[in-house]
């Protein structure tokens, strides 16, 4: 281990114009000394010794979240980390893991008190670190916590795509299967002789199924004594060959009236082959139906997604309906929602004045407010999530409200503060509400909380004109 000097220390760059003497107090009264590699020179929750700086080696700063390492940064020779001059900071938050020998030199936290009285230039120095510190270290988190929310979204977002994704295999699958097996029925329908008049009507009665919108919302018992029905008058009417042609025929609203019209209208021994084509035509609506709907659904996430981060926009303000981001946010939740068998109600007032804000940072706001909200629900029976838009003067008011268990007095203070949280480590980073915070201020409003058991509500404030 080699002595460490004046000069040492003048070729870091924030030491340059601090004076020698000072220097010299610093190397006398600091403690030096050299880790083997896998050693750490400090860990989550352990107390900081005093100020470190690094002369040789490489220690690898980490987090452990979700038992996952994750790298914050690598100090390099020159490096100054550790207890600083008027910093809060008393306890380590971070592994700091040798990953080869290294040569460090510690002024005891106990002499910061005598450097800040004595040594202006040193000290200031060290506040020029420490405050360069906290910038990197707060980009660094903000990151983290919009990776984290990334995260969180992406795995919702993919359950929610995996459902439709697998419903549009399944129903073309379906679909070519029952196209294979349509021949026989076309060879059963063309060797039959119709006149003009009787192709006209089964022409007619097919468009105005397929056209018609007043479909039956028919309770389970319902469609089932419906289905009775039907397959009594086939049955008496000797048609077969087809299992699935009394759900098809109530489900497109085709009563035994409709039958009995058809029926007088064509020959007797063409209404079998007829009803099975009727039948086929409208399996194959169903399915087209079904894959229409899970496209739609894929379409409508990728939509909310597009909307939600504001991909095809900058960051200027533009005038919004806060309702659009809101449930866009909800969309993006909705697995989590579900998982946490949380119920939300909506209580919208759709007449409110848009307002002129950054969409994506809005919508930043909605996702903590509710994913926190969501989070302290979880595992509880009978969750609820109200949220309430209104009007208050020249103001649009958000209410995003929860029955979970509340805020303790003890912390309420606190939440608002940047770094607290009081989620499990790994779960947060305690920037959300911080984060919140400043967007709701950078659009001239506020944020108030009111808390107990059973009701946590946070009000979100904009001004109409702001």
């Amino acid at each position: 281990m080699r002595n460490i000097t004046v000069e040492d220390l003048r070729a870091i760059e924030v030491f340059k114009e601090v004076p020698e003497d000072q220097l010299q107090w610093m190397i006398d009264n600091s403690r030096h000394y050299e880790l083997q590699e896998g050693e750490y020179m400090t860990r989550p929750g352990e107390e900081l010794e005093g100020t470190h700086i690094l002369f040789s080696g490489k220690i690898e700063l980490y987090r452990i979240q979700n038992n996952t390492k994750h790298t914050i940064s690598e100090l390099l020779p020159g490096t100054i980390t550790g207890s600083l001059p008027f910093s809060r900071g008393k306890i380590g938050v971070a592994f700091g893991q040798c990953v080869e020998l290294t040569q460090i030199m510690t002024l005891p936290k106990e002499l910061l008190r005598h450097l800040i009285v004595s040594f202006y230039e040193l000290t200031q120095a060290l506040v020029i670190v420490m405050t360069s510190r906290v910038r990197e270290f707060t980009e660094l988190e903000q990151q983290n916590e919009k990776m984290m929310a990334l995260g969180k979204l992406s795995a919702g977002l993919a359950h929610e795509l995996n459902n439709p994704a697998a419903a549009i295999v399944r129903g073309s699958v379906s679909l070519k299967n029952h196209l294979l097996m349509q021949p026989g029925d076309f060879k059963k329908l063309i060797s039959i002789h119709l006149s003009p008049e009787e192709v006209d009507v089964i022409n007619n009665k097919m468009e105005a199924i397929l056209q018609s919108t007043d479909r039956p919302v028919l309770s389970m018992m319902k469609r089932s004594e419906k289905e009775d029905e039907i397959l009594d008058w086939l049955d008496d009417n000797s048609i077969t060959g087809c299992s699935d042609i009394a759900e098809n025929l109530v489900e497109f609203g085709i009563t035994e009236e409709d039958l009995e019209d058809l029926k007088s209208k064509i020959n007797k021994n063409d209404l079998s082959p007829i009803l099975l084509w009727i039948n086929n035509n409208l399996t194959t609506e169903r399915m087209v139906a079904d894959i229409q709907e899970a496209s739609k659904r894929i379409a409508d996430l990728v939509g909310s997604v597009k909307t939600f981060t504001h991909m095809d926009r900058g960051g200027e303000r533009e005038v919004v309906d806060i309702h659009v981001g809101i449930r866009n946010t909800i969309i993006m939740l909705n697995y989590k929602i579900k998982k946490a068998n949380v119920k939300v109600i909506e209580e919208f007032d759709t007449t409110l004045p848009k307002i002129k804000a950054m969409v994506g940072e809005l919508n930043q706001v909605w996702t903590n407010l509710i994913d926190n909200a969501i989070d302290a629900l979880e595992g509880q029976e009978g969750a609820e999530l109200k949220i309430v838009t209104f009007r208050e003067k020249d103001f649009v008011k958000v209410a995003i409200c929860d029955n979970g268990p509340g805020i303790p007095k003890e912390i309420r203070s606190k939440i608002f503060d940047p770094f607290f949280t009081t989620k499990s480590v790994g779960k947060g980073t305690g920037l959300g509400l911080d984060v919140v915070m400043r967007i709701v201020r950078q659009h001239h409003g506020s944020v108030t909380l009111q808390t107990e058991p059973g009701k946590t509500e946070f009000l979100v404030c904009f001004p109409i004109n702001g």
